[in-house]
């Protein structure tokens, strides 16, 4: 689309197109920030089905495949595939994270290279950040990119990375001077995944799947090239992106959750005075997050306190459920999924305990928490 048109014409189209795309079997279900392993095929199919209508990439540049409209309009994209319930995109890792970061932060080159092929689901991507001993504590990273002529060799390991046995290539933090404060000497790089000496292990998950993977590296040959940003200013590379993952929710975010507490609500019937009390707390807590979301959702101060609410919400949820299932539960369904899958969200993006400094720390401006190295 050449011209910017009005947001409320825009919704018009965009429910329609995603209407008529659900009719014609190419629409793709909503699955949330990680794409479940079962969903790959059709995820896959209806990214290109959007490259190639033009509904992809929104707010991209025309010149990299995007559609050269505006930030709103993408909220507006979000905010229709949340009322009907389709994915918004491929994946998280590559349409918010990888891509823009790129835009953000890398060269006409890497933009000319990667954006477009993202686009089109010629590029899937995964998220190469947490470490054994480093998930919640990034900078404590041990990854070494050591600079040799015009690469770099890469040795370590990453854990948690969702989709990479599918990837074709992962954002990489890794510390590139062991000689500078934690924080600083780690560089932002993009890796492919089809580099030889890379190893990637999937993790059985008790769900039965297996979304997540480690990652080990052993004397991976690096291109300069692929170093997004300056060498050694990684940190607020991916600080830049982390902030793309934690705030990405927005205004879909919101209807999704309405629609989450609208069907709890309308499925609980005779309950017993404990469970239906339990169920009031659930409700409350939900929208008294819809509300913050609503007033708030651009401040950036409340990313982790919505994080935070989110990821215990959805635990306590997946438990009445399953306690409203009885004898049920124990069977395979939707609720005893949810129940195994909802431990694992109060860790991936940030666990509750971080979420917890953070809010304490920054916003609250509590004293900070002692660290046992220092």
């Amino acid at each position: 689309m050449a011209e910017v048109i009005a947001l409320n014409e825009f919704r018009v189209q965009a429910a329609e197109f995603i209407r008529d795309a659900i009719d014609s079997g190419d629409a793709c279900p909503a699955y949330g920030a990680i794409l479940p392993p079962s969903l790959y095929e059709r995820a896959m199919h209806w990214q290109r089905f959007c490259f190639e209508k033009n509904w992809a990439g929104v707010h991209w540049p025309i010149q990299y495949g995007g559609m050269g409209l505006n930030p709103p309009h993408n909220v507006v994209w979000h905010e229709e595939c949340a009322v009907a319930e389709v994915a918004p995109y491929l994946n998280l890792q590559g349409l918010v994270l990888a891509g823009e970061a790129i835009l953000r932060s890398g060269t006409e080159e890497q933009k000319e290279r990667f954006l477009r092929p993202t686009l089109r689901n010629e590029i899937l991507w995964c998220q190469l950040f947490s470490e054994p001993g480093a998930g919640s504590d990034l900078a404590g990273l041990q990854t070494s990119a050591v600079s040799d002529g015009d690469q770099f060799i890469l040795n370590g390991q990453k854990v948690w990375s969702s989709n990479a046995q599918f990837a074709q290539f992962g954002i990489l933090m890794a510390r590139t001077d062991n000689n500078q404060p934690k924080h600083k000497g780690i560089s932002f790089f993009l890796l492919d995944m089809t580099l030889e000496g890379i190893e990637v292990r999937p993790i059985k998950q008790m769900t039965g799947d297996s979304e997540f993977c480690e990652v080990f590296f052993d004397d991976v040959s690096i291109p300069a090239d692929c170093l997004l940003g300056e060498v050694n200013q990684g940190w607020g590379v991916a600080m830049a992106v982390l902030e793309d993952e934690r705030g990405g929710a927005g205004s879909a975010g919101v209807i999704s959750l309405r629609k989450r507490l609208e069907l709890m609500a309308n499925n609980a019937t005779a309950l017993d005075t404990v469970k239906a009390e339990r169920l009031t707390r659930i409700l409350n807590r939900g929208k008294a997050l819809q509300s913050l979301m609503e007033r708030r959702g651009g401040d950036p101060l409340i990313a982790p306190v919505a994080k935070l609410m989110n990821s215990e919400l959805g635990y306590d949820e997946a438990q009445l459920n399953s306690s409203l299932q009885g004898a049920d539960a124990m069977l395979n369904s939707t609720s005893t999924e949810n129940l195994l899958y909802s431990p694992g969200m109060r860790i991936a993006g940030g666990s509750s305990e971080i979420q917890r400094n953070i809010i304490g720390e920054r916003i609250l401006g509590l004293p900070r928490e002692p660290q046992p190295s220092e």
